[in-house]
Parts: structure tokens; sequence; C-alpha cells
């Protein structure tokens, strides 16, 4: 037996939530305005048996609500709820990445806002608002550590330019720290 014990985070906990292709693909279509099963199956081209169990986790989760909209013969539409409508910058940055780096894209949903245009993701400190750029934030002139704890609390924090705990550059993206030693997450700004 191993005494291996991965890290518990909201993220680990989100991905068992939604973290598999077709959930994915789901909420797509349902933020996109397709709620019958019929239309999800279609635009995602999920087998009959994988759908009906993902519209039900997503059911279960709290994620989508199931309401009829005909008795005879019985038929069901999928709405999001507030906490599915939560996830809509979670696929918004999916997209973003995939129209980045995927080689030759396919032609992407579009998100709008309210006002007509298109949303574009963007993700800012929370003290100064300075955005994070993903991977470029470390080559500002200036940048500064940003700590991350764990969760047993354990923190590093580390300046640019500076090394990290056994002597290398730390990384410039969200990453766990080396194994066995500690939970840290450095992240250069």
């Amino acid at each position: 037996m191993s005494d291996v014990r991965p890290r518990a985070c909201p993220i680990a906990g989100t991905l068992d939530l939604v973290g598999e292709r077709w959930s994915l693909l789901v909420l797509r279509e349902v933020f996109l305005g397709v709620r019958r099963y019929a239309d999800i199956r279609a635009n995602t081209g999920a087998p009959r048996d994988v759908l009906t169990k993902r519209l039900r986790s997503l059911e279960a989760a709290g994620i989508l609500e199931r309401r009829r909209y005909q008795d005879r013969p019985p038929r069901s539409e999928y709405l999001l709820t507030a906490s599915g409508q939560a996830l809509e910058p979670v696929l918004i940055g999916l997209r973003e990445w995939g129209l980045r780096h995927l080689q030759d894209p396919p032609p992407a949903p579009r998100f709008l806002h309210t006002c007509g245009a298109d949303v574009e993701p963007r993700i800012v400190c929370a003290g100064c608002g300075e955005p994070l750029e993903g991977g470029r934030s470390g080559d500002r002139v200036g940048g500064r550590g940003v700590e991350a704890r764990g969760p047993r609390g354990h923190r590093e924090l580390t300046k640019r330019g500076g090394r990290g705990r056994f002597g290398r550059p730390p990384s410039r993206h969200l990453a766990p720290a080396q194994a066995g030693v500690s939970n840290n997450v450095v992240v250069n700004l």
C-alpha cells in the first residue's frame, strides 16, 4: 500500500463533477441554448447511455435542472441552475485556450455579453487589478512572487529571478511542489 495522497482541492472536486469530456460538451450545448435530449445528443455525438448518465450526474450535482415540457409522451428539457451558470467562465476559458493553442481549431461557438459583444475572459489580481497573463506574467520587469497555500498551510514565496526550494528556478505556472516535500505552489508574477 502506498502512502501517496493526492492533493485535495476545489479543482479536483470540480473535476469529479464536470471534468469528463461528455459533461463539458453537454454544458456547452446548454449554455448555447440547446436544452432537449435529442438535440444535445446530435450536437455532442455522445452515445445514448453515456449522455443519459452524464445528464443524471449533472442533475444530481445541482448543475442542471430537468423540467418537463410535454406529458404525452413524457419529454424533458435541461436548464442550468445558478451553480451551472457559474461554470460559464470555465467553458469560455477552455474555448479561448483551444483557439490559441490547438492546431487548426474548428469554428468556435461565441459567448456574448448582454450588450451583444463577445465575452473575453480576463483574470486579474484582486488587490491591484493587474491582469494575469498565463505563462507570460513572470516576464514583466518588477514582477513579484505570488504565494499559494496547500491544504496543510505550507507556503513558499519567491521573487522574480529567485530560486525555489531546491535551488532551481521556480515554475511560472501553478504546479504542485516537489512530491513528498510539501503542498507548495509557486507562481511568479
